[in-house]
C-alpha cells in the first residue's frame, strides 16, 4: 500500500512543479511586456544624451572619444559610443535597444539627426 501511494503521488508532484514553473514564466514574461515601453524609452534618452555629450566633447571640445564616456552619468555604463571622424559624427546606441547619432555642425554645434537623416546614412 505504500508503494501504491508513493506511485500516485508522483506524477502529482511533477504536474505541480511544472504547473508552478509555467506561471513563473508567465509572470516573467508578463513584467517584461510592461517593462519593455519603459525601458525603450529610456534607452533612446540614453542614448542621445550619450552621442549628444560625446559628439561635443569630441567636436566642440577637440578631445579624444575614449576620454568623452568619462563626460557621461551615472547609470549610462550600457551605452556605447563609436566616431565617425570623417563626417564630424557620433553615435550612441543601447545593444538591442536604441540607436542615436549626433553630427558636428559648422555654426551650429552638435546635432541630434532625425529618423529620417539616420536612414539615409
Amino acid at each position: 500500500m505504500n508503494q501504491a501511494s508513493n506511485s500516485s503521488t508522483a506524477p502529482s508532484r511533477k504536474f505541480k512543479k511544472r504547473h508552478a514553473i509555467y506561471i513563473l514564466l508567465a509572470i516573467i514574461a508578463a513584467a517584461i511586456f510592461f517593462a519593455y515601453p519603459g525601458l525603450k524609452a529610456q534607452s533612446q534618452l540614453g542614448a542621445s544624451y550619450g552621442a549628444h555629450i560625446a559628439c561635443s566633447c569630441r567636436y566642440v571640445s577637440g578631445r579624444d572619444v575614449n576620454s568623452c564616456k568619462g563626460d557621461f552619468e551615472d547609470g549610462m555604463e550600457m551605452v556605447s559610443i563609436s566616431d565617425d571622424p570623417e563626417n564630424k559624427r557620433v553615435t550612441a546606441s543601447v545593444p538591442l535597444l536604441a540607436k542615436s547619432v549626433a553630427q558636428y555642425r559648422k555654426g551650429w554645434g552638435c546635432q541630434q539627426l532625425n529618423e529620417t537623416e539616420m536612414d539615409a546614412l
